[in-house]
Parts: structure tokens; C-alpha cells; sequence
């Protein structure tokens, strides 16, 4: 009976899930395999003939790259500015040392030049690797090979991944937090003061006049003349003795103080007939507008005060880009409060619902984005293959945010649950795939193209930590990412991304996964053709 239950590879995806998640909550030592854990079930379910259809080993893949896109991509091209150059070229270290490597065991051992180059792809699982080795030499050595060195490829970069942050003595939780509050200091925290006019040039002045935001980088939420509380216009007149309360950095407050007068303590008091709320941005047709252009004073008689996006709070301009889930601070009378408020939406519930439409869309611009064949002349062509075109899509589309109606986004629970789900399901086929044929390839070739392509695989992830840490050092996260986007190892991101709740390690992943893909495989053409 269970052997039959076994054939149903439904029944058997769950099994494996299941007896995953039992042996990745093991620690020893403080280390646990977490979710990877699924891979090494499925490694021994495959070996007893267990077999996942491969469809469904797709299936999870292009959910899982499209999600990792889509949560990567508004950081993607911020990354790529500030840290772009580093991770290059830490990722070309990474693919240069493996072909060396290969090279050196091809001399050393006197192995075949199909055979490197399909030792090569496999240990750095680079399926797009595999079709031009074959393509290149014309050769079953290269499938032979690949499939040799293919499973320490998966499970050597899981190990290593694993490892690397006790070898450095990193705790991922405190680098995370490390990281996050450079972010922060990026963004000066906002603070509210209460100013007196008492400066005699400012008097008479209205405040378009003044330019306040332009020249202070303060915002003006409300002032207090003859006694009364007002809400400011672009039309109001400051004079001597006025109160003025603003909101920015405190190098903002700092040059206010030196245009108006001088600090007060305290805060203004709110008419009855006044408010301040946190609006959320959740309508469409406003998302990707500058604030600038929503002229909210004009029409609503509201100020926007601050902009809280992602944790941390933003000074308004009128040359900022509003992004879907923003929750801006208004201050204003409550008709035009209320007015603003069905202006941004302010839909919470929009924020946890799932659209499934552009997830469907994007996924399949993705896949035939991954079709296109590229030719460079001189006999290179370069596909973006099924993984490259799902992710590169993702960014792109999480980047521009909205086309038309449609916004390329997912709430984040809806993403991690979709990620996991596409992750298990991919680690489940990989596993037992590899599996099947793991010991009689070993039979059958022996051990030597193993252990060489084992080399393959663990020389430049050590290259790779060495020089990232002690050369440029980066950080732990962005190291995690840079090593399994350069080795083109999707189960090693998800090894990474089970560690931690940071993205850094995906956005990292995704800023070089599309390089060392390419350069896979122009290395290899070019090794097929030297050997």
C-alpha cells in the first residue's frame, strides 16, 4: 500500500515536505538546515524511486525566482548603483575561479574536454551551462559529467551557505539589524518644533514667497496668529510674533529657525474642526504621481507633513514618487482630510489582498522573455533560459511598479507564502531527480569526477568569502547572495533566505544571477573550444 501511495507523486511532494521540515528543525551545535532540509529527503526518496514530475518542479521554480523578484526589485537598482561594481566582480571571480579550476583538473588528471566543461555546469548547476556544453562539443561526456557533479553542486552550495556565517563568526540576526539602521541613518529622523517669528525680513512675507520647503527642507503644518490656529496656504502672510509649527530633519529645524526667529516649547493645539491622520496610498490611479502634482494644499486645503514608506519616514517634496502602501501624515480641516483620504484610497484591506492577475501576467512575460535567443555574432548566443527571464521580468516589472491599472506588487505575506510554496515544490523534484541517479553514477564513473567536481564547487565559494569579507568587506547577508547568484544555485538562495528575514540576500542574488549566467556560458564556449 504505500508503495502505491509513493507513485502518487502528489502524496509523495507532501511526505517529502513534511519529513523536511522534521529534519530541518534538528540543530546541532546551533546549526539547523531549515527548509533546505526538504532537498536531502527528497535526495533518499529519490534514490528508492520516488519520482516528482518535472512539471511541478517548474511550477515552483518560476514562482519562487518571480516572488524573490518582485520583493528584489525596488532595492535591485538602488543596489546595483552603491554596490554593483563589488559584487561584479566578485561574482566573475567566482565563475573565473571554476573554469580555472576545471582547467587545472583537466591537465592534472588528463580528464576530456566534454567532460570539463559539463563538470563545470554542473557543479555550477547551470542548466543554460549544459546546453552549450553539449552544443559546443557535441558530446554525451558533457551530460555525463554534469550529471556527475550536479548533485554536490545543489548540495555542496546548501552546506556551504549554511556554514559560512559560524566560520565568520556572524550573527545573521545582528547583521540584519546592523544593516537596517544604515539604512535608516540614510534618512535623517523627522522631528516637530514650534517656531516664533521674530525675524523683521521675514514679516509681511507670505509663505510661496518665502519658499520654505524649497530653502529650509521644513514643512509647515499649522501657525497660530492673533491667537487663532490656522492651516497653512500658500497665500499666508507671517508677521512678528506669529507661531509657526514644522516638521523635518533637524538640519531643516535648524536653518527654519535661523530664516524665522527662534525656538519655542510646545505644540499647537488643534481647532475642533481640524485634524491630523496617516493616510494610506492605496488607489491606483495615484501611485508613481509626485506629490507635487497632487497640489494638496490648493485643492484640500492639507498639508503632507511626513511619508512613511518601507519603516522609515520620508521629508515630502513635490518631486517625490508616491508608491503603492506609502502612509502619508496629513494635517488639515477635516472636510479636506476626509477629501485626501478618498483621493489616496486609505484602503488597509487593499494592502493584504492578492491580486492573482499580475502574478499570472508577469510569470508568463517572464517565460517567454527566458525564450528569446540573443545573438552577439561570432558564433555567441545567450538565452535568458526559464529562471533568467522569470527574474529579470520580476524586477523590472516590481521596479516601474504599475503599468496602466495593473500593479506589479504582492503584499508580503502573500509573497513569502507563495515563495515557500514554489520552493518546496522545487526542492522536492530536484531532490529525488538527482537522487535517482546519484549511486549508480557513481558506479558507473567512480569517484574521480565527483571529487573533481566538488573541487569545482567549494574553490570559489571560498574565493568568493575570502575576498568579499577581507578585501571589499561587505556584508555577511550580501556575500550569501553574491555566492549563490554566482554560482547560479537557486536552492542555495533558498538556504540563505530561510536564515534570515533581511531581502538583502535576494536583491544581492538577483543584481548578479543575470551576470554570471552570461558569463557561464561564454566561458564555456570558449573552454570547448581552447580543450
Amino acid at each position: 500500500m504505500l508503495t502505491d501511495l509513493l507513485q502518487n507523486s502528489y502524496f509523495s511532494v507532501f511526505l517529502i515536505v513534511a519529513l523536511g521540515f522534521v529534519l530541518g528543525r534538528i540543530k546541532i551545535k546551533g546549526l539547523s538546515l531549515d527548509v533546505s532540509a526538504v532537498i536531502f529527503i527528497a535526495l533518499a526518496f529519490g534514490h528508492w524511486g520516488v519520482t516528482i514530475p518535472k512539471e511541478l518542479g517548474n511550477f515552483g521554480l518560476v514562482l519562487f525566482i518571480f516572488t524573490i523578484g518582485i520583493q528584489a526589485g525596488p532595492g535591485f537598482f538602488h543596489s546595483f548603483k552603491s554596490k554593483g561594481k563589488t559584487l561584479i566582480l566578485i561574482t566573475l571571480l567566482i565563475v573565473a575561479s571554476a573554469c580555472l579550476t576545471g582547467l587545472g583538473a583537466k591537465f592534472l588528471f588528463d580528464v576530456d574536454g566534454p567532460s570539463i566543461v559539463g563538470l563545470i555546469a554542473g557543479a555550477l548547476t547551470s542548466t543554460p551551462g549544459l546546453a552549450v556544453a553539449i552544443d559546443s562539443t557535441h558530446s554525451p561526456l558533457a551530460s555525463i559529467a554534469y550529471g556527475i557533479a550536479y548533485p554536490f553542486g545543489v548540495i555542496g552550495v546548501i552546506l556551504f551557505v549554511k556554514l559560512l556565517p559560524k566560520l565568520f563568526g556572524v550573527d545573521l540576526k545582528e547583521e540584519a539589524h546592523r544593516l537596517e539602521r544604515e539604512r535608516r541613518s540614510q534618512f535623517p529622523e523627522l522631528a516637530t518644533k514650534l517656531f516664533k517669528v521674530t525675524n523683521p525680513s521675514v514679516a509681511g512675507r507670505t509663505l510661496a514667497q518665502l519658499n520654505i520647503r524649497a530653502v529650509t527642507g521644513a514643512v509647515v503644518s499649522r501657525l497660530k496668529k492673533n491667537g487663532e490656529v490656522l492651516m497653512p496656504s500658500a497665500h499666508t502672510v507671517l508677521e512678528e510674533g506669529d507661531s509657526v509649527q514644522a516638521v523635518g530633519s533637524e538640519e531643516a529645524l535648524n536653518n527654519l529657525e535661523s530664516l524665522l526667529g527662534v525656538r519655542e516649547e510646545g505644540e499647537l493645539p488643534l481647532e475642533q474642526n481640524q485634524g491630523i491622520e496617516s493616510l494610506l496610498l492605496t488607489r491606483k490611479e495615484v501611485i508613481n504621481k509626485q506629490l507635487g502634482e497632487l497640489n494638496l494644499q490648493k485643492n484640500f486645503g492639507c498639508t503632507v507633513t511626513s511619508i512613511r514608506r518601507s519603516g522609515i519616514d520620508i521629508a515630502p517634496s513635490p518631486e517625490l514618487s508616491l508608491k503603492f502602501g506609502d502612509k502619508l501624515t496629513v494635517v488639515g480641516e477635516q472636510k479636506g482630510i476626509r477629501a485626501a483620504a478618498r483621493l489616496f484610497g486609505n484602503d488597509a484591506k487593499r494592502l493584504s489582498d492578492t491580486d492573482f492577475f499580475p502574478i499570472a501576467m508577469g510569470i508568463v512575460l517572464g517565460v517567454l522573455f527566458g525564450r528569446l535567443n540573443i545573438s552577439f555574432g561570432s558564433g555567441f548566443s545567450f538565452s535568458p533560459g526559464l529562471t533568467g527571464g522569470v527574474l529579470m521580468m520580476a524586477l523590472f516589472l516590481s521596479a516601474i511598479g504599475k503599468t496602466g491599472p495593473i500593479l506589479w506588487s504582492m503584499s508580503a505575506s502573500s509573497n513569502q507564502l507563495l515563495r515557500q510554496l514554489g520552493l518546496l515544490l522545487f526542492l522536492a523534484e530536484v531532490g529525488t531527480s538527482a537522487g535517482k541517479t546519484l549511486v549508480a553514477t557513481f558506479q558507473e564513473s567512480g569517484f574521480l569526477l565527483f571529487g573533481l567536481g566538488a573541487v569545482v564547487t567549494v574553490v570559489p565559494m571560498l574565493l568568493a568569502a575570502l575576498v568579499g569579507r577581507f578585501v571589499f568587506r561587505i556584508s555577511m547577508l550580501d556575500l550569501l547572495g553574491t555566492i549563490t547568484g554566482g554560482m547560479t544555485s537557486t536552492p542555495g538562495l533558498a538556504a540563505a533566505d530561510s536564515m534570515t528575514d533581511s531581502n538583502i540576500p535576494g536583491v544581492a542574488y538577483a543584481t548578479v544571477y543575470p551576470i554570471a549566467m552570461v558569463f557561464l556560458i561564454l566561458f564555456i564556449q570558449l573552454i570547448a573550444m581552447v580543450v
